[in-house]
């Protein structure tokens, strides 16, 4: 990507949990849940909010009574009391998603870049606050750091809208604040009411919100994620004196700080090296690039036959 540009990101608990920290969060980190299930929710307690990635598809997503959202109800009073922004960029949907639950929970230590931040847009509206967003330099390139690189993505290409038979996701936040609970979606036009909500019914609310929306998908869509944004699980055993599961909590961040070293990485010159060195007699030998594309060619030619030989074979068997 361009460096004015956003790039996608994975849906992983240990790339948002060291994206916050970057951005100067402290004490939270973010749990993936396997299943769909108040208990599991309950287990990670103290609980801010949930990021749900969902396919992207205009079915999903469009009202089916014009200025009415599928499901809760708009709170066009909610957008200047919470944190709340329009989404201006295709792939900061990630990214919006995690600072609309830690901007709108006031027990969250932000640090002083998002703090700053926040007091900045307090005053905007929806729009201008995403704009904001969209422009921020920390946070795009904060953003971006955890990105896997895409050599091989043409930018020259505008960006279109999806179509349902397309594979891209979203994600959107919800998060109890004031009693209720809120779905912060940067494509709506407002924050979506779900109802009363304290902290303690979070995880019970949710699990019915969310069954809600799985359901309007097809029976066999099962492409959803669920990440529960938490406290810092290693204070909280600390603080109990439970120096196994503080041990294995530490082994946790440590694979998760290598993955996301291994993600920054591009490995295709290197691969392109080894491929040089590895066969530099026969590429120069051999007639330069044409040779190597040439030996491409004949490896597909020698695994079609074998593949073609294999189902001669099965057939000659079965009519034996």
């Amino acid at each position: 990507m361009s460096s004015s540009g956003w790039n996608t990101l994975e849906s992983d608990a240990g790339v948002f949990t060291e994206l916050v920290e970057s951005l100067g969060v402290k004490s939270v980190e973010l749990h993936e849940l396997l299943s769909l299930d108040a208990d599991q929710l309950r287990a990670v307690a103290p609980l801010y909010g949930v990021i749900f990635l969902f396919k992207y598809t205009h079915s999903a997503l469009a009202p089916t009574t014009p200025g009415v959202p599928q499901d809760g109800s708009y709170d066009p009073d909610a957008e200047h009391a919470i944190f709340f922004a329009h989404q201006k960029i295709q792939n900061a949907c990630a990214t919006q998603a995690i600072l609309s639950i830690v901007l709108n929970r006031a027990e969250i230590h932000l640090g002083s870049a998002l703090t700053e931040f926040k007091t900045f847009v307090e005053g905007f509206d929806s729009e201008l606050r995403g704009e904001t967003l969209s422009n921020s330099e920390l946070i795009r390139l904060t953003h971006n750091s955890f990105s896997r690189p895409t050599p091989f993505v043409d930018e020259t290409q505008p960006q279109r809208q999806a179509g349902d038979d397309d594979d891209l996701y979203h994600f959107i936040a919800y998060v109890p604040i004031n009693d209720t609970l809120y779905e912060l979606d940067g494509l709506q036009p407002y924050p979506i009411s779900h109802g009363d909500c304290t902290d303690e019914r979070f995880a019970e609310k949710i699990v019915e919100v969310l069954y809600r929306r799985i359901g309007r998908y097809p029976e066999d869509e099962v492409r959803f994620n669920l990440l529960a944004v938490c406290h810092d699980r290693r204070e909280l055993l600390a603080a109990v004196g439970d120096t196994e599961g503080l041990l294995r909590e530490e082994e946790k961040r440590a694979e998760w700080r290598r993955e996301n070293i291994l993600r920054r990485e591009n490995f295709v010159g290197l691969i392109y090296e080894v491929l040089k060195d590895v066969l530099g007699d026969t590429i120069e030998n051999k007639g330069g690039i044409e040779a190597f594309e040439e030996m491409i060619s004949d490896a597909k030619a020698k695994t079609q036959k074998r593949l073609e030989d294999a189902q001669r074979r099965r057939m000659q068997g079965n009519s034996s």
